[in-house]
């Protein structure tokens, strides 16, 4: 292996460290070389590899419940997604609800689904009228004021955990 070679492979200050002024011969064997070669290549295919492709990049804001009427509630929230990867919110708990459905709304009439997407640099909204959360055989009643607690899931990112304020049963955020 030439100084030049090492060079190319491993930088300026490697290669001096790798390859004498006298001669690659006396101190790298082709063997070694092809070697040292083949694990140059590696570590930087991986270090580039690495870099491609960001994670998502997620948090939640607006998030509300509207007083519950008997026993089933409904959660709304935005989850905004900063990153250059797309994801998919797959379930949600909370300790309001040992069933928090996920719904969609579709041609108008709601539907359960097993995830929603949650695109890159885009946003999720789960809002009246649309997608949505339901809670089915809420607990307790939460009363205006207090706070209901729901963990997010999704597939690629870790959980979030997220307040719903509970808010008048008209309460409608876009008609302020």
């Amino acid at each position: 292996m030439t100084r030049r070679a090492a060079s190319a492979l491993a930088g300026p200050r490697a290669a001096s460290s790798l390859v004498s002024r006298r001669g690659a011969s006396a101190l790298v064997s082709r063997r070694g070389a092809s070697v040292l070669a083949a694990a140059l290549a590696l570590s930087a295919g991986l270090g580039l590899a690495g870099c491609s492709a960001s994670a998502p990049e997620l948090k939640a804001g607006g998030a509300f419940m509207p007083q519950p009427v008997g026993d089933m509630a409904a959660g709304f929230l935005t989850v905004v997604n900063e990153g250059d990867a797309a994801d998919r919110l797959t379930s949600v708990t909370s300790s309001l609800s040992d069933d928090v459905q996920l719904h969609e709304a579709k041609d108008g009439r709601m539907q359960q689904v097993t995830s929603l997407p949650v695109p890159a640099n885009g946003e999720l909204k789960l809002e009246r009228g649309g997608d949505h959360l339901m809670f089915l055989g809420i607990k307790k009643q939460p009363k205006q004021g207090e706070e209901v607690d729901v963990e997010l899931h999704f597939e690629k990112s870790e959980p979030i955990t997220v307040q719903l304020p509970v808010k008048d049963r008209t309460h409608n955020p876009d008609h302020h």
